[in-house]
């Protein structure tokens, strides 16, 4: 379908507005349901947005018209059109009609750019993108920019999916990548394509991932975006590996922040180095104190008291005991199921105490 786009226009009210529709001017597939959507302005205005934020598009479906939220694709940096990739899931309306429905040349009524899930413009950091499924739009958005900037560019980008071919945008990485050496991709798989050899990361990401992929990990600002149990198993990781939360960003699928007022407050489970603790080892009859940032097999130890152990990294769950009463923060790295959990064990070496715990030792 042919259009025309009025290139004509620039200054300041060469910016565009939502008062204006956009003009979809490419649709390209990415992975099974999920495609790129990228529209101009019909005037010709240039687009301006920061990394991360999203657009709300007003689509009309049969039966009414819905109001569908995603995150922008494309970079600031390339002003001329804006993007979004969008993923359909087995209850997906609005999604479903964009890829069954919304072609080149069609208009579609949006309102933004919105969202303060964005990188500060002007500063200089180094970054850890993680993100899972679709949540890999707003590292595209922000790595592209700061590939674009070209400026001491340091990203190490992390993202799971649940096959190779699920992984959104994986061509436009690797050739930045290529480019920029301080861009840093890995991709975590659960499970192999059929018939194609695999040889990156396969599994959950875990802390030894996290370690072993950016072990400046503390160095670095965080920025995280994918389904809410998958963030919250990395706030936890984060937390349990000493990182500072303050400088943790993370963007919901469900309900993205367009003021401070909207932003969730997370209510994390932190130790802290000046809060006491105390741990009943119910078995031995010994009482230990202790910090809340002291795990259980280092009470353990310093009291005389032997739990067998192997890895003291959450892996290999010879220290697995029961906890008889109390709280504990539990960060693993698969060395224990979750029905032990269920029962009551955890793994002493990754268990920190919060208050007194009792534990069958």
């Amino acid at each position: 379908m042919a259009f025309e786009v009025d290139l004509s226009i620039s200054g300041k009210d060469g910016i565009w507005t939502d008062d204006e529709p956009l003009l979809c001017c490419a649709v390209v597939p990415e992975t099974p349901n999920t495609a790129t959507f990228s529209f101009v302005s019909p005037s010709g205005r240039q687009f301006s947005y920061e990394p991360g934020q999203f657009l709300t598009l007003e689509l009309p479906v049969p039966g009414g018209t819905v109001w569908k939220t995603y995150t922008i694709s494309s970079s600031p940096s390339r002003p001329l059109l804006i993007s979004v990739t969008v993923k359909a899931q087995a209850n997906s309306i609005g999604t479903r009609w964009m890829l069954d429905h919304l072609q080149p040349g069609m208009k579609i009524k949006a309102s933004g750019p919105a969202g303060l899930f964005t990188l500060p413009r002007n500063e200089q950091k180094k970054y850890l993108f993680i993100s899972a499924g679709s949540g890999i739009t707003p590292s595209l958005s922000m790595t592209t920019y700061l590939y674009d900037r070209g400026t001491n560019v340091d990203v190490t980008f992390v993202h799971c999916a649940r096959r190779p071919q699920d992984i959104i945008e994986r061509q436009r990485l690797e050739q930045m990548a290529s480019r920029v050496p301080s861009i840093k991709l890995f991709f975590i798989v659960g499970e192999d394509d059929p018939y194609r050899v695999w040889t990156g990361l396969r599994g959950r990401l875990n802390q030894l991932m996290i370690g072993l992929i950016a072990g400046d990990y503390l160095e670095r600002e965080v920025y995280c975006c994918g389904p809410e149990p998958f963030m919250d198993a990395v706030r936890e990781m984060l937390i349990g590996l000493g990182y500072d939360m303050d400088r943790y960003h993370q963007e919901s699928f469900a309900a993205p922040a367009e003021t401070e007022q909207e932003v969730p407050e997370h209510d994390d489970l932190v130790p802290d180095t000046q809060s006491r603790a105390k741990v009943a080892f119910t078995r031995s009859d010994v009482t230990a104190d202790c910090h809340e940032t002291d795990t259980l097999l280092g009470v353990a130890r310093a009291a005389g008291i032997v739990i067998p152990s192997g890895c003291t990294f959450g892996v290999c769950g010879t220290c697995k005991v029961r906890k008889a009463s109390g709280e504990v923060l539990m960060v693993h790295n698969g060395g224990i199921s979750e029905e032990d959990i269920e029962e009551g064990y955890i793994l002493a070496c990754c268990s920190k105490p919060i208050g007194t715990v009792e534990i069958d030792a």
